[in-house]
């Protein structure tokens, strides 16, 4: 009886790829400004990814000017974002990155999966 009602809720799969920590992805995200929209894409890697349903949800991270981290989290299924590209994917052995946010520069760097 729950799962029918859970199924009920759950929102529609919008067909994003499959995304694991470690990918360095591009998130087409749209934004509302007053009556203008447009989109927005943030480029960076995937550092943690945390949940399933509903509630799935990933942080990614990408280095702004001066230097400066900058992490965004987004739901999976929120219907905000337009597309999700996969432009890479690591190999790491950790389910969450936060040791990058300490690293800078070549450092920072992550060893490409072979395919």
């Amino acid at each position: 009886m729950t799962q029918e009602l859970m199924k009920l809720f759950e929102a529609p799969d919008r067909g994003h790829p499959e995304i694991h920590v470690g990918d360095t992805i591009k998130v087409h995200v749209r934004i509302v400004e007053g009556d203008k929209e447009r989109i927005q894409i943030f480029q960076g890697v995937v550092i943690r990814y945390r949940g399933g349903g509903n509630e799935a949800n990933y942080t990614v991270r990408r280095i702004a000017s001066n230097s400066i981290g900058v992490e965004r989290t987004f739901l999976l299924k929120s219907p905000r974002i337009e597309k999700v590209e996969i432009l890479r994917s690591a190999k790491v052995r950790r389910a969450q990155l936060y040791y990058m946010r300490e690293l800078r520069g070549k450092a920072a760097r992550l060893k490409e999966k072979r395919r």
